[in-house]
């Protein structure tokens, strides 16, 4: 980090902020100019304290940081695109990894079809929650533990991988024992707890962004994931609270853009939740793949009029069928394939 120095400090004044840096633990390299003073602090800001808490001196004008706060998600500690390994189905890299299933389990002939289905159009792995966070508590609220065994019942037959929701510590234990990858959805992207809980699955997790998280706390929250012993970490832009009404999300694609370069780790987008229209998903999925992303979590149901829950952003069999077929064209420039 550096710290500025006011113009016209005085040497003993200078001194007490580079006997402060030291004090802290970093290594004080004062640099003089002809009116302004900077102090370089040459040491690890995951391991010592804080310098921000010298703006407390007068004479000090601001504190920069140099290093990205997070370290392990960035391109500078990792140059290399991570590749995630699920179960034999490889994500991030030069492939283009498609999950897709229903918003919420509502029972098995619904799962199972959509499952066979899914599976058909090219998809490699089956989403569908079976715990719902919803925003009233008198919606569908899932299957629950149920949910789970059909998602069981459903990998089974198909060998389709499992991407589920988690949301709480408590569920952790016996989510992972079933799910192959563990979702953390938006409402949780800043529940510390349970990153670290789930981290410690040692599960790949798929974590999405916050309803109003800035990027760089996105990334942060990753971090938490990644200092927790857990690499197999995925990004997701399911869109963000904006002044739009029009949508129900604005689907950020600026963000992909950014974190693929910022981070190393693979970017998928969920066009379901960043619309809230089935009839927009085809567009943003091809703008997904043209602006880099690894892969799409896509809601997709039997019959999305009937629907417990989220029927209006469904995209039903026949339509992601013609979605899997459209996307190839996209996929080739971009360097890309299933």
């Amino acid at each position: 980090m550096i710290i500025v120095i006011k113009p016209n400090t005085s040497q003993e004044a200078i001194e007490e902020v580079i006997a402060g840096v030291a004090k802290l633990g970093y290594e004080p390299r004062p640099i003089y100019g002809i009116q302004q003073t900077v102090v370089a602090a040459i040491g690890d800001e995951r391991t010592h304290h804080a310098l921000e808490s010298l703006m407390v001196l007068p004479q000090v004008e601001k504190v920069m940081r140099v290093q990205k706060r997070y370290k392990l998600v960035s391109r500078e500690s990792h140059p290399e695109d991570t590749v995630i390994d699920v179960d034999g189905v490889l994500v991030g890299g030069d492939r283009f990894t498609v999950m897709a299933g229903p918003c919420s389990v509502e029972g098995e002939e619904q799962l199972l079809s959509t499952a066979r289905a899914v599976k058909a159009a090219g998809a490699t792995i089956l989403r569908g929650g079976a715990y719902k966070p919803r925003t009233s508590p008198y919606e569908f609220q899932g299957l629950g533990k149920r949910g789970l065994e059909l998602l069981a019942l459903a990998k089974k037959e198909t060998g389709l991988k499992i991407i589920t929701e988690v949301l709480s510590e408590r569920d952790v234990e016996h989510v992972s024992g079933m799910a192959d990858i563990l979702q953390i959805g938006a409402r949780n992207a800043q529940n510390f707890q349970l990153l670290i809980e789930a981290a410690r699955s040692g599960k790949p997790i798929l974590l999405k962004r916050g309803l109003s998280q800035k990027i760089d706390e996105w990334l942060l929250s990753a971090e938490y994931i990644l200092a927790h012993g857990n690499p197999n970490v995925m990004l997701c832009e399911r869109g963000i609270r904006t002044f739009e009404t029009y949508t129900r999300n604005t689907l950020d694609l600026s963000a992909v853009a950014v974190a693929k370069i910022e981070s190393h780790l693979p970017v998928i987008v969920d066009p379901s939740q960043g619309a809230g229209r089935a009839s927009l998903i085809h567009r943003l999925c091809r703008g997904a793949v043209a602006v880099g992303a690894d892969g799409l979590i896509v809601e997709v149901h039997p019959n999305p009029a009937k629907a417990l829950s989220d029927g209006q952003q469904q995209v039903d069999f026949a339509s992601f069928e013609t979605l899997m077929s459209e996307l190839p064209p996209y996929l080739v420039p971009a360097g890309r394939h299933f």
